[in-house]
């Protein structure tokens, strides 16, 4: 219903309930890029369903990493277009190479109708190397887990920009993802899907703790 999802910016692991966005994590021609450029063992962590209604502000400046830690820094986000994304509905914006530094860059408070966020990871000195990326339905984008990007505010009055995002890493890696506190401490969370090659963590089994919810608009400032 759209009067609902315009309520909300995202859903959160829709793969938990949708056999479609299931299927997604394990696309044929989406694992064998990944299994090039992350690692031949890859098992996906997330998936969120972007529902960008008109009007709604987009997500601050931020580094995947910081709200999915990974031990080997292998997170990658698959971005995959529903809708034409552009500048006036609210596409992606990246600074490109941004990843290389390789760390977690300073967060400050932030307040800016572009954003739902109330912080942002302070870019003054690469504004000027930001770039949109504005793609068409069914395209993908792949991007670092340390790659600094954004999306600004839905400008339209009609129109959504819907996309989806998977998040992969190593099945070598473990990953110590409490999320912000929603699930007890672990040093290796096994809500998983094994996407390909072999699991070297399997005598863990696995488990079924992310619980699907909806995104609302407004996010609170994470202070760490």
């Amino acid at each position: 219903d759209e009067e609902i999802l315009k309520k909300y910016v995202a859903i959160h692991f829709p793969h938990k309930f949708s056999q479609v966005i299931l299927d997604s994590l394990s696309n044929k021609k989406i694992v064998e890029v990944l299994t090039e450029i992350v690692s031949p063992n890859l098992k996906a962590v997330q998936s969120m369903l972007f529902v960008k209604g008109p009007g709604k502000a987009g997500q601050a400046w931020h580094q995947d990493e910081y709200y999915i830690p990974t031990r080997d820094k292998s997170l990658i986000g698959v971005w995959i277009a529903i809708d034409d994304a552009n500048v006036e509905n609210g596409c992606l914006w990246i600074i490109p190479g941004s990843h290389k530094a390789g760390y977690m860059m300073k967060r400050i408070p932030e307040v800016n109708e572009e954003y739902a966020d109330l912080d942002s990871i302070d870019i003054s000195a690469y504004a000027d190397q930001a770039v949109p990326v504005e793609v068409k339905s069914g395209s993908v984008v792949f991007f670092n887990g340390y790659t600094l990007h954004s999306s600004r505010r839905n400008r339209t009055s009609d129109c959504f920009r819907m996309a989806l995002v998977n998040h992969y890493m190593s099945a070598e890696s473990m990953l110590p993802w409490d999320q912000d506190g929603k699930l007890e401490p672990t040093d290796d969370l096994r809500d998983i899907v094994m996407v390909a090659g072999e699991d070297p963590y399997a005598y863990k089994g696995f488990v079924d703790l992310n619980k699907p919810f909806l995104r609302p608009e407004v996010l609170t400032f994470k202070n760490h």
